[in-house]
């Protein structure tokens, strides 16, 4: 080939070489596409991060279910009842006082607290007195006033059965099944040693069964004026079983003109045979074995959702007064508070 044709083909190729650039990328500099290429690669590299890192932020699902759980917990238990037989509201105490009570000059451990001279009327104490509360085994005396009044045989023979057995609380019973006891005896233990068997027994035996039974205990408070009263059961189990403390001393007033409810209430101890052994029962308020106490009605009582309650009728410098404690939370705590209002009373009033 002549150099003319040499040169002529250098040309050819150069110009060819420039038209395939400008196509290819218009106002681009090959050295620039491949800067442009790592500057665009950044930037998706970025986008594709940002939704790593939102998604380190949002909460794992394990995360979820906590938080949701935590916002949807259940409060904690808060005492309040209804009476599904009389349509009572739910038991409470006023709103300024539901954290448990207000301070008192006593400086009592129960939360509810009063003192009535039965004989004037005055009201000598009193600590949210308007409370209306479960009310536990205080229930039993409106249960003796019922089967007393009823003047249902007192020597007939009741048999203790798997109905009477406490699956609401699962307490204890010395009184097995197949105990056999008369109505005297069942009441005896019912109100001083508190036997739930031995109550829900009589509330068995009652005319009409269980349901007649509470329907009479509900009649019987209405009758009374105890506006502030429902029972759903004759033990005092439930939690539904709710008064009132001025209800409570209209209750006690009425079931200490029941001989047989003041021998009961405050006997010392008591032996029955059960299955062929001699099983002695004790009441549950000790203060009836004191000498310095004139006690003449006494009911204890306890529930988780009650506390422990006391209530009495008792002579005091002379003068029969009606005590009512509700809701005291240690064990010891209600007869104590007993002991300083009756110094309290014998100093001051």
């Amino acid at each position: 080939m002549s150099a003319r044709s040499a040169q002529l083909l250098t040309l050819f190729k150069g110009a060819l070489l420039a038209v395939a650039l400008t196509v290819a990328a218009p106002g681009v500099s090959v050295e620039a596409a491949p800067a442009a290429k790592k500057t665009t690669s950044k930037a998706a590299a970025s986008k594709k991060a940002a939704p790593k890192k939102a998604a380190a932020k949002r909460p794992s699902t394990a995360a979820k279910k906590k938080t949701v759980a935590s916002k949807t917990k259940k409060p904690s238990a808060v005492k309040k009842t209804a009476s599904l037989a009389t349509g009572i509201a739910a038991a409470s105490l006023p709103p300024a006082l539901s954290s448990g009570g207000t301070p008192d000059r006593l400086d009592l451990g129960s939360t509810v607290a009063f003192v009535q001279d039965l004989g004037s009327s005055d009201v000598l104490f009193a600590k949210n007195e308007a409370a209306v509360l479960p009310i536990a085994s205080i229930t039993k005396l409106m249960t003796a006033l019922v089967v007393v009044d009823a003047e249902q045989d007192l020597d007939e023979q009741l048999e203790i059965t798997r109905d009477d057995i406490d699956y609401l609380k699962n307490t204890r019973s010395r009184l097995v099944v197949g105990t056999r006891l008369t109505r005297r005896e069942m009441l005896h233990l019912a109100l001083m040693s508190s036997e739930n068997r031995a109550a829900n027994a009589l509330g068995r035996h009652y005319p009409g069964g269980l349901t007649a039974f509470v329907q009479a205990m509900n009649a019987k408070a209405k009758l009374l004026g105890m506006f502030e009263t429902g029972f759903v059961e004759p033990t005092g189990l439930d939690s539904s079983n709710v008064s009132s403390p001025r209800d409570l001393v209209q209750l006690m007033k009425v079931a200490s003109s029941r001989p047989l409810i003041r021998g009961f209430t405050t006997d010392t101890e008591y032996q029955v045979l059960v299955n062929g052994k001699v099983e002695r029962f004790r009441n549950t308020n000790y203060l009836v074995s004191k000498p310095e106490w004139n006690i003449s009605v006494s009911k204890t009582g306890f529930i988780r959702e009650a506390g422990r309650c006391l209530v009495m009728l008792a002579q005091i410098d002379g003068r029969e007064l009606a005590i009512v404690l509700l809701d005291s939370t240690g064990t010891l705590t209600r007869t104590a508070d007993a002991v300083r209002i009756r110094k309290w009373l014998e100093s001051t009033v």
